[in-house]
């Protein structure tokens, strides 16, 4: 053993030594170089130091700076002179017998005009007393390092034999302690403190190796129930998504069968106390339907069934669905409802867009008293500041960083508002509007900002991606419809065919004495085979309102494509406007309308957003005929 110590450990101080004499040489070499240009350094950044002083002519300064530099290692000299070589600055230390100076020099430049000189620094160095020094240094090093070596080499040889070996055998198999492919154990080589620990080693590692397999099976048991019970709550979860968007629709379709017929009624009743009740049941199907909308979009958010689809559209479009949704609301409510026109284009799924805009909308509108409601829009950058302000009742800064959760809502009789009267239970709502604008901004990446002061009111502000602008173009109308007569809004359907599809017989009983009501013709229909028969022993409808879904035939979107077709026109162009009234809000079953370009109103809906539905698209229609007549 002792033998092996020595041939390991000969060559080995051996190559030290050897590479110490190479490396000090070369250290010995660079030593001047290295003065050198630690001077040059330093005179760059005394240079930059004086050139102020220079420039102003401090001469007390600029002989301190030169002591300064004078005080520095190995420095023998230094003179700061001026731009005509006139010395106004020195420092000067003893200079010894033997001594080696250079001479270093540095223009002084002044930054501000164009580098120009202003004087020169010049230093002499002494190099061959940093030499000295750093000669010492090393031979210091060279001497440590040699007695570390011969004790390293003692030290080695004493213990080798005894300690070494074993203790490296035992460092291999704790190397191996990871890898648990098989119980480990090292030989015991004697029963001093090393068989010690050696013995105490094959013990860990069996109760190692058992605990590990135990700890497997029981992470592999572990992991096969967790993703048991996450695809159970992940079926639970799309299982009560589906649950939710099947009885929202099915119980909207009798709430738009109660407005069409509360409406009707409205229509043709005189009497105040009853015009009265009448009013309170709308208020109520209102409440049910934003209700409903609310539960229903928390479920989709939660269950991860909403995916933004992003593209390039208008904001004025969105703007005005907003007016449209919202402006007899406001009037109801004595209101202004103001969207300012804008002609920028923003970048954003336009759903959820509106799904968020009509929630800050009915937000404020809910909570404003007197004045009104401010949607506008300006351009932030590559942003488009989209702004929903209102003169309400304000939000308290204690609620501010909570209005945004689940079913928080904000005690509108507190006690700065104490005029504001409370609202109904039906009226306030479950405290989901504000949650479900910051998870749809979330989906969008768009960011929502908040102020608000008690009194005066609040300021909803969105961060949408800009889009960029595209033209459109109006495609030519073979067919051209009649010409509608311009009058008052409650006289201008008089004597408009209509042809209402739909599959619920309430609904089209309650549509049909609405439509009466209002003076039109009202043709109607269950499903596409009814519509066309109807078509046939009919003339031209002004415009076709339908359902989405129609039973277990064609849907809505190919029953308006059968009938222009049927009239003789192409789908893309028929001869009548078009409207589809859905209470379907699953966006992958909506797809099919939402491609055809065919408006599309959500059940349940008012008469009066009805109304100015159709008269709005009656008058496009009318419009668009006497361009492509003009043409």
């Amino acid at each position: 053993m002792q033998r092996l110590v020595l041939v390991a450990l000969v060559p080995s101080v051996v190559s030290t030594m050897f590479l110490a004499i190479l490396l000090t040489r070369h250290q010995i070499g660079t030593l001047q170089d290295l003065t050198r240009s630690t001077a040059s350094a330093y005179m760059t950044q005394a240079a930059v130091d004086a050139a102020p002083l220079l420039r102003n002519r401090n001469l007390p300064e600029l002989r301190r700076l030169a002591r300064s530099i004078g005080r520095l290692p190995h420095v023998n000299q230094v003179r700061i002179l001026d731009g005509t070589g006139r010395i106004i600055a020195a420092a000067q230390s003893p200079v010894p017998e033997n001594a080696s100076l250079i001479q270093l020099r540095q223009d002084i430049a002044q930054r501000d005009a164009g580098g120009k000189s202003l004087g020169t620094l010049v230093v002499h160095i002494d190099t061959e007393a940093s030499l000295l020094t750093q000669y010492t240094d090393i031979l210091d090093t060279l001497l440590w390092v040699s007695i570390a070596i011969l004790l390293a080499i003692l030290l080695s040889w004493q213990q080798a034999r005894w300690i070494s070996a074993p203790l490296r055998r035992l460092s291999v198999a704790m190397g191996g302690l990871g890898r648990f492919d098989h119980a480990l154990s090292v030989e015991v080589t004697d029963d001093s403190e090393i068989g010690e620990l050696q013995r105490g080693f094959n013990k860990a590692a069996a109760s190692l190796h058992t605990l590990h397999r135990d700890m497997e099976r029981r992470i592999e048991n572990a992991t096969q129930e967790l993703a048991r019970k996450n695809d159970a709550l992940e079926q639970a979860s799309k299982a009560k998504a589906r649950f939710l968007a099947s009885a929202t629709h099915d119980l909207r379709q009798p709430l738009y069968a109660l407005t069409l017929f509360s409406s009707s009624l409205a229509e043709q009743e005189t009497q105040p106390e009853r015009l009265d009740r009448i009013s309170h049941v709308q208020q109520c199907i209102e409440s049910l339907d934003r209700l409903f909308s609310e539960l229903l979009d928390l479920s989709r958010l939660e269950a991860g069934a909403m995916q933004p689809e992003l593209r390039d559209f208008p904001l004025d479009e969105l703007f005005q669905e907003v007016s449209r949704n919202f402006r007899i609301q406001a009037e109801k409510q004595e209101l202004r409802l103001i969207t300012r026109p804008t002609p920028v284009w923003v970048h954003s799924d336009r759903t959820m867009l509106a799904r968020i805009l009509n929630n800050l909308v009915s937000n404020a509108l809910r909570y404003t008293r007197e004045g009104g409601v401010l949607v506008g829009a300006r351009l932030r950058g590559d942003r488009i500041r989209i702004d929903v302000r209102d003169t309400g009742i304000g939000i308290p800064e204690e609620h501010q960083a909570h209005i945004f959760e689940e079913f928080y809502r904000v005690d509108s009789g507190h006690e700065e508002h104490r005029d504001v009267p409370a609202q109904s239970g039906s009226q306030r709502g479950l405290g989901l509007g504000l949650s479900t604008v910051q998870r749809l901004a979330e989906l969008l990446g768009t960011e929502v900002e908040l102020r608000s002061h008690p009194g005066r009111g609040t300021l909803f502000t969105l961060l949408v991606r800009r889009g960029r602008s595209k033209s459109r173009t109006t495609s030519p109308i073979r067919n051209k419809p009649r010409a509608l007569p311009r009058t008052h809004p409650s006289l201008e359907l008089k004597d408009v065919r209509v042809m209402v599809v739909d599959d619920d017989q309430a609904i089209l009983a309650g549509i049909h004495d609405l439509l009466r009501s209002w003076g039109c013709k009202v043709r109607m229909a269950t499903d596409c085979d009814r519509a066309l028969e109807q078509a046939s022993r009919s003339e031209v409808p002004d415009i076709v309102i339908s359902d989405l879904h129609l039973g277990t035939g064609r849907n809505g979107v190919e029953t308006l494509h059968a009938l222009a077709e049927h009239y003789g026109a192409k789908p893309g162009n028929p001869p009548f406007a078009r409207l589809l009234v859905t209470g379907e809000t699953e966006r992958s079953r909506l797809q099919p309308a939402l491609k055809s370009g065919v408006p599309i109103l959500f059940k349940p809906v008012a008469s009066e957003p009805l109304r100015e539905a159709i008269i709005t698209l009656l008058r496009t229609r009318t419009r668009a005929a006497a361009v492509s007549t003009d043409d």
